[in-house]
């Protein structure tokens, strides 16, 4: 290897040094050691533990009715978070684009409440459903407002959907919006003369062209729904009982509450893991071949 290129390399090594150390210390070493664990009974304390090999995933999937339960929760929100998050968020994308002034003033409005810290939001969003709508609902007549939306097991989903939609939707609104930007004003025109209407343009020519923006939201969101935790810790504990505890507020339970099962937890983490891994394949291949399609 020449000289240059040698000195070359080495200083992109030098820059890249720092994050890459940082990395490995804080996310690939210990991800690697979650997985070792996960084959042991350790405890998170004791020096000493023994391998138990894949009894830790049998156990969860099979002897454990709350894991499996939480499982199946967290996939119900994951599906609705993924469509309702992405729809709405386009919907507002276009509105926004489509606005000849105030733009700046929706994107901030919308986008706002994403700066909001996650537990923060819940803790809010808790006072309002358990003090404002009940008071609103009187005031007002409007019953409907009236219920218990964090302690009743029918409506604490939906509470958990409009606190994860409302802080979320915005971070995704801001892709849709940068995308839609980058779509040619003389393909929507060329339709238009052709005699397409408004909709049969979004959906022929807006739609394909936005594709790689599609994916990355979907993307985003699958990831984040998985991982969701602050929010359902904050408006409902996971309760009533465990009717809305999420996979990783279960895994939290097992490491820190339950005897300190932190072998068992790393083993439900890893079967977090390929559910995400799994889906997110899954995902990009489907939107991919979108892409080239389009």
């Amino acid at each position: 290897m020449p000289i240059r290129a040698y000195k070359k390399y080495m200083s992109l090594l030098a820059f890249t040094m720092p994050a890459l150390v940082l990395y490995a210390v804080f996310l690939l070493i210990p991800t690697i050691g979650g997985m070792y664990y996960s084959f042991t009974d350790w405890n998170g304390l004791n020096k000493s533990y023994s391998f138990v090999g894949f009894g830790n995933f049998a156990e969860a999937l099979t002897e454990d009715p709350d894991f499996v339960h939480s499982l199946w929760f967290t996939l119900k929100y994951v599906v609705f978070m993924i469509v309702l998050q992405n729809a709405i968020a386009l919907l507002l994308a276009v509105f926004i684009e489509s606005r000849k002034k105030s733009k700046g003033f929706f994107r901030t409005v919308f986008f706002m409440p994403n700066m909001i810290s996650t537990i923060i939001s819940a803790f809010m969003w808790t006072f309002v459903f358990t003090q404002v709508l009940p008071q609103l609902a009187e005031k007002t007549n409007m019953l409907f407002l009236d219920q218990s939306w964090v302690g009743d097991p029918n409506y604490s989903f939906i509470s958990i959907l409009v606190v994860s939609l409302w802080n979320g939707v915005g971070y995704m609104m801001i892709i849709y919006l940068a995308a839609l930007q980058g779509v040619p004003h003389s393909l929507k025109e060329a339709a238009i003369i052709d005699g397409a209407s408004a909709f049969q343009t979004f959906r022929k020519v807006t739609v394909p062209m936005i594709t790689h923006a599609i994916t990355i939201c979907f993307f985003l969101t699958l990831n984040g729904a998985f991982k969701v935790f602050e929010i359902v810790y904050g408006l409902t504990g996971g309760g009533p009982g465990r009717s809305t505890q999420v996979i990783t507020m279960n895994i939290y339970e097992e490491a820190f509450s339950n005897n300190f099962r932190y072998g068992y937890a790393s083993a439900k983490s890893v079967i977090l893991f390929l559910f995400i891994l799994v889906f997110t394949l899954v995902q990009i291949y489907v939107m991919k071949r979108k892409e080239v399609e389009a």
